[in-house]
């Protein structure tokens, strides 16, 4: 657990290690939450936590009404305050957490949290040869109906794969909640896998574009 109640910033998204993601912050609590943030003089302290809204809204009076309990660790590394008094930050995801407890009490939600990362493990050949292959595979058929969001070549690592495809392959929230929560690198990558081909089979009987819009959030190794 970590030792300090973390800052919690709930999103109407799912978030992966690796990342980055811009926020525009304008409700009273989340900017008492940046201002806390600045606060901070070691520029990597300046952490937070996020997690899924299973039912709710990011904003206004209700706000969220039920969160996922799995969500990310991330770092604020960029802050600019409008002339509204709004910011504009952008931070990035690092480890996976889960929520223990959430305490709204004070000016901004703070939450109990227990970092959970994936256990080292030796991905099996034939699990990385399966998914490179159908992502090859969905990418070739995503091209016929699409610009290709996709640059580069995809990360070498197992765990970055794993997450790059997580966050990259547009589906819907519970699938994206359950890739999170997958409980080590060659599970995801296998549930990755069983989801493009279903995907594949869809589009092969009604070729357009997926149900779902590609991720607002980019991921990145750094």
């Amino acid at each position: 657990m970590v030792s300090e109640p973390l800052p919690m910033f709930p999103l109407s998204s799912v978030l992966f290690p690796g990342a980055t993601v811009p926020l525009r912050v304008f409700e009273e609590r989340y900017l008492a939450l940046v201002g806390h943030l600045l606060g901070i003089e070691d520029p990597a302290a300046r952490v937070f936590g996020s997690v899924a809204i299973r039912e709710g809204y990011e904003v206004g009076d209700h706000g969220s009404q039920s969160l996922y309990r799995v969500g990310v660790l991330l770092q604020m590394v960029e802050a600019e305050q409008r002339d509204d008094g709004t910011w504009s930050i952008l931070a990035v995801a690092r480890e996976r957490i889960v929520l223990d407890r959430l305490d709204t009490s004070g000016v901004f939600p703070r939450g109990e949290v227990t970092v959970r990362p994936d256990p080292e493990e030796d991905v099996p050949a034939e699990v990385l040869e399966r998914v490179r292959a159908t992502f090859t595979a969905y990418r070739a058929a995503l091209a016929d109906v699409a610009t290709d969001p996709w640059e580069g070549s995809l990360p070498r690592d197992p765990a970055y794969l794993s997450w790059a495809l997580a966050a990259g392959v547009p589906l819907p929230m519970s699938d994206r909640q359950s890739l999170l929560e997958s409980p080590d690198t060659t599970a995801r990558l296998r549930k990755i896998t069983a989801l493009l081909r279903a995907e594949l089979r869809a589009m092969n009987v009604i070729p357009s574009l997926p149900a779902t819009e590609v991720a607002r959030t980019r991921w990145s190794p750094n």
